[in-house]
């Protein structure tokens, strides 16, 4: 089995709590510290994505709302596109990949005109259809889907559209458990061997949207197969908002690249039976007779 090498995907999110200045100490912390591989925001069109009732309701967390509604809470959190596009040019900067994810066609059509490396699709909306085959017409870079929360029979026809739009070998699927956070015996690594063994070969990579506490389950996962590891990032998991409970902060996200490198390195057979490291150690330690 060939391990490819890990990519570490710090998904921002909303975590910037509508901030500009934090969104970039978030960019700069994952690029220069943490030397994760890109780092993800969200773009969603809040009256395309909820009914009247939902946008004029309150908060079901009214602990963690930044507006009186939830449809003024999600507002408060949305970048424009010309934010997003000083976001990416500031990413560019850094030496870190730039990322999206789009939760409506309004937002996957402003995003695919900044034309980042790839797009992310959430697993509350990889059966939207309308949004995935715009995408695949339209859209030249990579597509990253999560599985969570997705039936088998959805994901196939989620990998077939990709396939009939000839679009799968830039289809990159990731295993997923929607809850925020996720109890260990609720992530189910082994979902990505079933993932794996149904679609390894018929998609680019197999990747990993953790929602769980530590980093220890990312490396079972890379040994399992997954090779592209989203984690949500914050500064500071106590600070007001649903999403950073459930985040790794920068030393996190840093121990996270480092130790699935590390595990990366390892990931081979012996070169020969006995390495040149193990020499000097045979020559004083092995047993002989006498």
């Amino acid at each position: 089995m060939k391990y490819l090498k890990p990519t570490v995907v710090a998904e921002i999110g909303c975590n910037h709590k509508g901030s500009m200045n934090i969104a970039k100490e978030l960019i700069k912390t994952a690029a220069i510290y943490c030397k994760a591989d890109a780092v993800k925001f969200q773009k969603r069109c809040n009256h395309e994505l909820l009914t009247a009732e939902q946008y004029n309701s309150p908060h079901p967390h009214p602990e963690n709302s930044y507006g009186k509604t939830y449809g003024e809470h999600r507002e408060f959190l949305e970048f424009t596109v010309e934010q997003h596009k000083e976001l990416k040019e500031y990413c560019e900067q850094l030496g870190i990949i730039y990322s999206t994810s789009v939760w409506d066609l309004t937002s996957a059509k402003e995003i695919v005109e900044l034309n980042p490396q790839f797009i992310k699709i959430p697993s509350a909306c990889n059966n939207n259809y309308k949004m995935l085959e715009w995408l695949c017409n339209n859209y030249p870079g990579e597509i990253h889907v999560s599985l969570g929360m997705t039936t088998h029979i959805e994901e196939q026809k989620l990998i077939r559209l990709f396939e009939e739009k000839k679009r799968n070998r830039d289809l990159v699927i990731y295993m997923c458990t929607s809850g925020y956070p996720v109890a260990f015996e609720d992530v189910c690594l082994l979902e990505i061997s079933r993932i794996k063994n149904d679609y390894a070969d018929r998609v680019k990579r197999i990747g990993f949207s953790g929602h769980h506490l530590g980093i220890a389950v990312d490396m079972a996962a890379y040994a399992l197969g997954a090779s592209v590891f989203e984690r949500h990032y914050t500064l500071d998991r106590t600070w007001k908002g649903t999403d950073h409970a459930a985040s790794l902060e920068p030393e996190g996200i840093r121990k996270l690249k480092r130790d699935l490198m590390a595990t990366y390195a390892s990931m081979k057979y012996k070169e020969k039976e006995i390495l040149d490291v193990e020499m000097t150690q045979r020559d004083k330690l092995k047993y002989r007779e006498h």
